[in-house]
């Protein structure tokens, strides 16, 4: 059977599209429920009344407000965990437990183009959520202002993490396994990787850890206004740890026989 590749010279469509497009349906059905707004804003809003108005008007950090560092990071943490989980839960499913996946590879479709409308679609989700933390963060922060550094950020950020999503939902060998994934690797980085303080005066044996984690690097990129040498190092950081990411999780859809 002929494979697609990522343009179809005979349909003109391009391969990732249909892969793409059932995960937006399938998005747009979740979007109808009041649920899934709430579950993608509920986490963020407590930390934002936890930490952002119990400490913000009494904290100044780098001589912004506690909120306008705050918001910055929710926005990275938020867009990490949409668009990772949401990939990692459904490739899973899909594999284990609906069998849809199996269906897919065997189509007329590349391992590439599975890759990217899956990658596409972490992405979109992770954008919506990380748009509703924004409007919250223009309603309550005179200090949050967005600039192109902040959208390089979040949209590598989404796609780096959309395709960790894909490795991990290749991986697991069953929906318990993206829970201990999320437990070990996720959440730590939600918490030490400057989302709620800067990483700046811990101990260097730590620094040097935390500065291996690629939330660290979305943290210090989306709250640059300018591309100076540590920006562009943030920036060289994400741009590596995606490629990675994108690569491996394309061969593990090019080897996958299950």
């Amino acid at each position: 059977m002929k494979k697609i590749g990522i343009w179809d010279a005979e349909t003109g469509g391009f391969g990732w599209y249909p892969v793409f497009l059932r995960e937006m349906l399938l998005f747009r059905r979740k979007l109808l429920k009041l649920g899934y707004l709430f579950s993608a804003m509920v986490v963020p809003i407590i930390y934002l009344i936890a930490f952002g108005f119990g400490l913000g008007k009494s904290v100044q950090i780098k001589g912004v407000g506690y909120l306008g560092f705050l918001i910055p990071g929710l926005v990275a943490m938020s867009s990490m965990n949409n668009s990772y989980t949401w990939v990692s839960s459904a490739l899973n499913l899909n594999r284990l437990y609906f069998k849809t996946f199996q269906v897919l590879v065997q189509s007329p479709v590349t391992a590439s183009s599975i890759m990217i409308g899956e990658v596409m679609a972490g992405m979109v989700k992770g954008l919506f959520a990380s748009s509703l933390i924004i409007l919250v963060g223009f309603a309550v922060s005179p200090d949050f202002t967005i600039h192109p550094l902040f959208m390089t950020a979040l949209l590598l950020n989404c796609f780096m993490f959309a395709s960790l999503g894909v490795i991990t939902g290749m991986l697991t060998k069953s929906h318990e396994d993206t829970a201990t994934y999320t437990n070990f690797f996720i959440m730590p980085m939600a918490f030490f990787s400057g989302t709620f303080f800067p990483v700046d005066k811990t101990p260097p044996v730590i620094k040097a850890i935390i500065f291996m984690m690629p939330l660290t690097h979305t943290n210090i990129l989306i709250r640059k206004s300018l591309l100076d040498h540590q920006a562009m190092i943030s920036l060289a950081m994400m741009a590596a740890y995606a490629a990675l990411f994108f690569i491996y999780g394309w061969y593990l859809i090019k080897k996958y026989n299950e």
